[in-house]
């Protein structure tokens, strides 16, 4: 039988294959109260008068020259580096209920979750989103006939049902509510970290209940999922919230995740708290970037020890060095306004370990 040459067990194993994402054909994302409820209020503005534009040059060549650093730096540890097909996001495209205009392929590990030497398309809740995977599929298709296991979870089919009429976020002091409902499952491979057997959820307002249920049934027995509690009122992907880095280590939003109530397989672990983040001076990226201010956290694990992390955000580099890491510092702030940093931008095809537990 051929080995796959997917195998990814964990955040952290020695990383030999990886996907990037790009830029070319960024689209800004179009109008859906399931876009506007997870982005800043002052990026949601912009994102309103700009729906269904091309991001501004401008922004493109700056994240464009980043995101080359980071790949070249990948390639330079010995990564090899894989790309989805350039797309012209601008495109209409629909279903028999409703049509929209794409976003981007910049951020892999939303739309896939790998799960050893499987790659699973995720069912995600942005219409704007709903073909992202097609500009994958020659990779998929190659990986697949090489041995690896691919899976779609079920196409959604994001009609008015999934989501809550004329919803209203949250305020600190009124309990946690969320745009989904749960008609159907959706859910973003990027709510989701692995610890071998074990993986780590953030309910959110891209994945429902039955989407991590689904999930549950899909891998069986054989495999744990714990959902971490998140005050984010906002919640949109786990990795700027809680991050498993290394065996018996984890870090945490201090702003978004009480320590005292996570899941109790955690209890035998290093707990580490993030520092606040470093301002961003820039005002144009202040105004635009998708993401909040803790997008220090979105860090790439190289193996156990070395770890890509934002150049700008200086207190997390001292952490993770205080820590027992080896940080690499790297550009990719610009990144912002077409979706994450460094774990998002990137899907860890193949990473050198076996499935393994690390907790008791």
């Amino acid at each position: 039988m051929t080995s796959s040459p997917v195998n990814s067990h964990n955040e952290w194993d020695p990383l030999e294959e990886v996907i990037v994402g790009r830029l070319e054909g960024a689209t800004i994302p179009s109008n859906h109260d399931v876009v506007t409820c997870n982005i800043p209020p002052w990026a949601a503005r912009f994102q309103r008068l700009a729906a269904g534009f091309r991001y501004p040059r401008m922004m493109v060549e700056r994240a464009q020259e980043e995101l080359d650093g980071f790949i070249e730096l990948l390639r330079s540890l010995g990564v090899t580096v894989r790309r989805p097909e350039v797309v012209d996001h601008r495109r209409r495209f629909g279903t028999p209920d409703w049509s929209t205009r794409g976003f981007c392929n910049t951020c892999p590990r939303d739309s896939m979750l790998v799960v050893g030497d499987e790659i699973i398309e995720t069912p995600m809740a942005w219409p704007c989103r709903y073909f992202e995977t097609h500009s994958y599929r020659p990779l998929l298709k190659e990986y697949f006939r090489a041995g690896a296991r691919w899976t779609a979870a079920p196409r959604p089919q994001l009609t008015d049902e999934l989501f809550v009429p004329g919803f209203r976020t949250p305020q600190p002091d009124e309990p946690m509510r969320y745009i989904l409902t749960e008609f159907e499952p959706v859910f973003d491979a990027a709510d989701f970290v692995r610890a071998g057997r074990d993986l780590f959820v953030t309910r959110s307002n891209v994945t429902n209940g039955l989407g991590i249920e689904w999930l549950r049934r899909h891998l069986g027995p054989e495999f744990r999922i714990h959902e971490i509690e998140s005050s984010c009122r906002t919640p949109m992907h786990i990795d700027t919230t809680f991050l498993v880095l290394a065996p018996g280590k984890a870090l945490i939003n201090p702003e978004y995740v009480n320590p005292d109530r996570l899941p109790a397989v955690l209890d035998s672990w290093d707990i580490l708290v993030a520092p606040e983040p470093e301002p961003i001076g820039d005002q144009l990226l202040k105004l635009t970037s998708l993401c909040g201010k803790w997008l220090s956290l979105n860090v790439l694990m190289v193996d156990e020890k070395r770890v890509v992390a934002e150049r700008h955000h200086t207190s997390m580099l001292r952490a993770l060095e205080k820590w027992g890491f080896e940080p690499i510092p790297c550009d990719l702030l610009h990144y912002a306004p077409f979706g994450g940093s460094f774990h998002c931008a990137t899907l860890d095809v193949r990473r050198r370990g076996e499935l393994a537990s690390y907790f008791d």
